[in-house]
């Protein structure tokens, strides 16, 4: 564009020699300085120049002097427009460094966050971590303890729900510990291997299916997700093993949906609703309220049904 004007520009000065024929050409000269790298702008400006003091000389009177006054006002515009160009290129530099430097104070932040959690992570372990395994080895010898002495069911029953809950205590501490470090924790798309697993361990009949498209979920939500599954599958477990038991993740345009449902003989309308005090089901719900969704469980014709649901 600026040698299409410088152009036009020493054409009009060989037409048309009387007036300011010297601004139109030297306008050419101003954009090649702003725009273009120095080494381009200065063949630009030169051939400009060059071209309007020839048209000038030859057909302006004096023609001397007015082709010295072409390449003087020329060569002002072309050192004003490299100070342009220059300001521009440092602010440029300035916004660029300005970006680095603020990307590398989140990145301290970052790692100085990470660090306090490294620390509390180990003070966890140090203390919450070694108490539980502790109680949980207690409880093993107190259970051995009260199979030889012959006991009553009912302390042996509290004494293997006690040592079931140490165990989930220190398994839940380790993953509290491994998400301060930084580690991944679990999410919907892991209920594959909790049902896998489930059924290795109880041999009941369980089954997992996977009701429109999957997608990514914010990670409190897919969380809480995974942990309800969890409980639920642990209830049953512990108060109506062999139920015969279906997990459903169902993918809603508006919000994500996960159900467990366990079918029995006779169903049962109050073992789970008592199961772990309350206290489980308690956490799944609070646990999905602060993912901004619900949790209900309630018995059904047949067992007992836990629905979870997240936004979408």
């Amino acid at each position: 564009m600026s040698l299409l004007i410088g152009g036009a520009g020493v054409a009009l000065a060989a037409l048309q020699p009387n007036g300011p024929v010297e601004i139109a050409a030297s306008l050419g000269v101003w954009i090649a300085a702003v725009r273009l790298a120095p080494v381009p702008a200065a063949a630009v400006a030169g051939a400009i120049t060059i071209g309007l003091a020839t048209a000038v000389g030859l057909t302006a009177h004096p023609a001397v002097q007015s082709a010295i006054t072409a390449t003087l006002l020329c060569l002002l515009l072309a050192v004003t427009g490299q100070f342009i160009r220059r300001g521009r290129e440092s602010q440029d530099h300035a916004e660029l460094l300005l970006a680095q430097l603020q990307d590398a104070r989140e990145g301290e932040a970052e790692a100085a966050a990470l660090a306090e959690r490294s620390r509390i992570a180990g003070e966890l372990h140090d203390v919450l971590a070694h108490s539980l395994s502790g109680l949980a080895i207690q409880l093993q010898g107190a259970r051995k303890l009260a199979v030889r002495e012959a006991v009553s069911q009912g302390l042996r029953a509290a004494i293997e729900r006690s040592a079931e809950l140490a165990r989930s205590g220190l398994a839940d501490a380790r993953q509290a510990v491994g998400a301060l470090r930084g580690e991944r924790l679990p999410t919907v798309d892991q209920l594959t291997s909790l049902v896998d697993d489930f059924r290795r361990d109880t041999g009941a009949d369980a089954t997992l299916r996977v009701d429109g498209e999957s997608r990514s979920l914010p990670a409190e939500a897919s969380l809480a997700l995974f942990r309800g599954a969890q409980e639920a599958l642990t209830n049953i477990a512990r108060y109506v093993p062999g139920a015969v038991t279906a997990v459903t993740v169902t993918y809603r345009a508006d919000r994500t949906v996960v159900t467990i449902e366990d079918r029995v003989s006779v169903p049962q309308t109050t073992t789970l609703a008592g199961a772990g005090g309350g206290h489980g089901l308690a956490a799944v719900r609070e646990r999905a309220a602060r993912a901004g969704g619900t949790a209900r469980a309630g018995p059904t014709a047949h067992g007992w049904l836990v629905e979870l649901e997240v936004p979408a």
